[in-house]
Order: structure tokens, then sequence, then C-alpha cells
């Protein structure tokens, strides 16, 4: 499952590179008296970075059939590291979400014709992508 873990790893930086842009556009947060702040990604796909943070051991309770399966996903990184990027991941998704919703208020919902601008726009990129992989790894810097 080597590529869809680098699927997950690039979709979960372009996620967090998409918060740490638009994050001082975010207003406080409901409840909160501080502006937060959204990651900035670099904690991601490094599997390692667990271990050189300050940690907190906690307790959880997790269906058996989802650990099980976790374990094996997570074998090589440690079920930790899998838990904490995981819980990372929701957390700037919650927030890319809590900005959506913001943005919505202040400029209304995107349009039909807006989210297939936006759909086409990352079918291209896709494409362009898939171009540069079967292209092979000689064209790996070249620019757009």
């Amino acid at each position: 499952m080597a590529g869809s873990s680098d699927s997950a790893t690039v979709c979960t930086s372009v996620l967090s590179a998409a918060s740490a842009s638009v994050a001082e556009h975010l207003p406080e947060r409901v409840g909160g008296s501080e502006p937060e702040h959204l990651s900035t990604g670099k904690e991601y796909g490094t599997g390692s970075m667990v271990d050189c943070m300050a940690t907190k051991k906690v307790t959880v309770t997790i269906p058996e059939d989802l650990l099980d399966e976790i374990r094996v996903e997570a074998a090589e990184r440690g079920l930790s590291a899998y838990v904490a990027d995981a819980l990372r991941f929701k957390r700037d998704r919650d927030r890319l979400l809590e900005l959506v919703d913001w943005l919505q208020e202040e400029h209304g919902p995107v349009t039909e014709h807006e989210r297939a601008a936006a759909l086409d726009e990352l079918a291209e990129l896709d494409a362009e992508h898939e171009r540069r992989r079967a292209s092979g790894p000689s064209n790996a810097g070249e620019a757009a």
C-alpha cells in the first residue's frame, strides 16, 4: 500500500499548506478569544515526529476490527505515529471546514459554476501529475 500512503501524505500536505496559506483570514474560533493559526503540515510524512515531540500517553477505545486494520497499516512507523498523524489530519480538516463555513457566511455559498470550474482545474492538475509520472523521473524537476 505504498501508493496509498504516498497519496495520503501528499493529500495531507496539500490540505495543511492550504490551511497555512489562509490562516490569517480565519476569524476567531467560536468560543475562543484568540485567533487560532492552522497547522503548517511540517509534521506530516515523517513518521518519527512523534518521537521528538513532547508526548502524553492516553487511553482510547477503538473497535477491534479497526484496530487490527490500523496495526497492519501502521506496522512500519508505529501505531502512535499513525494515530497522531490521523488526529492532525482530522484537526486540520475540521479547521478547513470551519474556514469554508466562515467564507460562505462572508461571501455566500459556492455556485455550481464555481464548483465545476474548481473540479476542472483539479482534473487538469491530476492529468499533469499523471503525465509527469508516466514520463519518468528524468522530468521530475521540470516546471509546468
